[in-house]
């Protein structure tokens, strides 16, 4: 009894220290609150609809009411003719980006961070940051515009030497490499000031001491700069790992033609394609709850592997 109540006492006294910090720091916990709620209501309230990719969705049934039909809409996914092509063309075209795209903010901060020039400098970050501004509709749109095979200044310049106009963006294999260099144009801007941040949290006197050493540029970056930014790197290529199969859908859509299916169409394409076009919402809600789990399950195992070869990771 006497435990009991000890037990008892120790939990009344930190919940009510709890309460007496929560008070205490009440503006900061409404800092909090919008961001709160946004998710919840966002965010883990809509996961309510998940269990439709057990059943046989009938919007007249509704999501109680529909029968359960189990995992047969998975199974239907994985036996579908299409199958391996989709989930090709979903990790290769967001391995390809992050293999050429993930890089890309690195090397240019890094040679941004050893200009002198300071206007210069300025002038160029605003150069590469200015196309993150571009909406996804107007990107694809000037896409069109300049790799049309009639008025395209691209093909004008192909015919000027020579050739024949190049079908862009109904060609199949033009598809992925047009996805990821306007990827890395529209995006490498933004992730370049996240790494100059970094590089400005690098102590000087590192820099200073190597140069005391005799030490080049090329030294001071490969041993100063880099070891100093690799922790933002680790973090920022977990998270980017750990969507590797949620590849933007919205371009990938504006991109996509009957001409081009054979490599465009990916997960989220043919979720929307499925769910939105031809109403399978049980089946498409199967096919994106597949996806999730795959990125949740990559997620993990990535900030495990990266936890344990550098102390670096997400939690």
């Amino acid at each position: 009894m006497e435990t009991t109540t000890t037990t008892r006492y120790v939990a009344v006294i930190k919940k009510n220290k709890t309460w007496i910090r929560i008070k205490a720091n009440y503006e900061l916990y409404l800092f909090i609150l919008p961001v709160v709620v946004l998710y919840l209501v966002f965010k883990y309230y809509p996961m309510y609809g998940v269990q439709i990719a057990f059943k046989h969705f009938v919007a007249s049934k509704g999501i109680w009411g529909s029968d359960w039909v189990g995992f047969d809409n998975f199974t239907r996914f994985f036996e579908s003719y299409n199958f391996w092509q989709i989930i090709r063309n979903t990790v290769s075209l967001s391995l390809l980006s992050l293999l050429f795209g993930f890089p890309m903010p690195i090397i240019i901060a890094i040679m941004l961070n050893q200009l002198m020039n300071k206007k210069y400098k300025k002038f160029v970050q605003t150069v590469i940051y200015a196309p993150n501004f571009i909406s996804t509709v107007v990107l694809v749109g000037m896409l069109y515009v300049f790799l049309s095979p009639n008025s395209g200044i691209v093909n004008h310049l192909v015919t000027w030497f020579g050739g024949k106009p190049i079908l862009f963006m109904s060609d199949a294999n033009w598809f992925r490499p047009l996805y990821i260099l306007s990827g890395i144009w529209q995006e490498t801007g933004f992730a370049t000031i996240i790494y100059l941040a970094a590089l400005a949290g690098v102590n000087p006197e590192l820099h200073e001491a190597a140069i005391m050493d005799g030490a080049s540029k090329w030294n001071r970056v490969r041993h100063v700069d880099i070891p100093g930014i690799m922790p933002t790197i680790i973090i920022l290529l977990v998270l980017a790992l750990g969507n590797i199969m949620s590849i933007g859908f919205e371009k990938a859509f504006l991109m996509q033609s009957d001409l081009n299916l054979s490599t465009s169409e990916i997960i989220p394409t043919y979720v929307y394609t499925q769910g939105i076009q031809k109403a399978q919402y049980s089946f498409s809600a199967a096919v994106g709850l597949f996806n999730s789990v795959i990125n949740v399950l990559l997620l993990i195992t990535v900030n495990r592997v990266a936890r344990k070869i550098t102390e670096t990771s997400l939690w």
